[in-house]
């Protein structure tokens, strides 16, 4: 595609975003459209993320995907929110017009999105979400909404699950890192909610052999594409299902919110980001 003077840039933001398949994802759909527009990476540090992000609404940027470590950041510097954003506590989606911002969160959408090959009985599930940050807290709100009352949650920072379990699900049970294979044997959806296992660094490591058969396992990172906690799913043949869909799920309101009409259907697109993130 041409792009020209007139076009609609839009793009996402993280630190470090060299990792991310959006760009890729939405250059598909802008060409599949036909569109006069642009998405491109915006790396910004923390300390940086308000000055940045206020000064890409100010030049006309209309929007900004919001990736690790920003989106409770991204929430309390938008004008405005939706009602899911408030309630989670963090933004994945920050859309932009006259120099104003507003605040969405699309992961829980996109968390659902994966899940539903599965075919999970969610009033029946026992989860285990690890984790605590923006992602995990947008997960165990959209795990609420479908009927989760069996919920627990483990992050390494216990005071920081106890934030998590206060303003969104009081009921939860709390584990403590260092007992987090103890609780596997009852649990019939296993979440990693965390970073660790992105660009292979740091596995998330559990004891799969405590895990019964037929339970379903989900990991948000999507690079690589088969963590080590998701080959260990594997190899004990429960459902191990990858945060690739996710991101498919959680950017089709994006593109639609930053271009003004929904996605492209594309043939294998799914296929295609593979290509991208394990090239031959």
């Amino acid at each position: 595609m041409i792009t020209t003077g007139a076009a609609r840039l839009a793009g996402v933001t993280g630190d470090p975003v060299s990792h991310s398949l959006s760009p890729i994802l939405m250059g598909l759909w802008i060409d599949a459209a036909g569109l006069d527009a642009q998405y491109v990476p915006f790396p910004i540090a923390p300390e940086h993320f308000d000055r940045a992000v206020s000064g890409l609404a100010s030049a006309g940027c209309v929007g900004l995907n919001v990736t690790l470590p920003h989106k409770e950041a991204a929430l309390d510097l938008a004008d405005s929110a939706a009602a899911a954003a408030r309630a989670v506590g963090a933004a994945n989606l920050l859309t932009m017009s006259g120099g104003k911002i507003h605040a969405d969160n699309t992961d829980i959408a996109g968390f659902l999105y994966a899940l539903e090959p599965a075919n999970i009985n969610y009033d029946k599930a026992k989860v285990l979400v690890v984790g605590a940050g923006g992602a995990a807290r947008a997960l165990v709100y959209a795990l609420l909404t479908v009927g989760v009352s069996d919920l627990a949650i483990c992050n390494r920072n216990l005071p920081r699950a106890e934030g998590l379990a206060r303003d969104l699900a009081p009921g939860a049970s709390l584990i403590p890192w260092e007992a987090r294979n103890d609780v596997l044997s009852d649990r019939t959806l296993i979440v990693n909610a965390t970073s660790l296992g992105l660009k292979g660094r740091n596995e998330l490591s559990l004891d799969w052999d405590r895990v019964s058969p037929g339970s379903v396992v989900f990991d948000s990172v999507y690079t690589p594409l088969k963590t080590g906690f998701l080959a260990g799913a594997a190899e004990r043949g429960l459902t191990a299902i990858d945060g690739l869909d996710m991101l498919i799920g959680q950017a089709r309101p994006s593109f639609q919110a930053f271009y003004g009409q929904p996605v492209p259907q594309l043939p294998d697109l799914r296929g295609q980001l593979i290509r991208h993130l394990e090239p031959s």
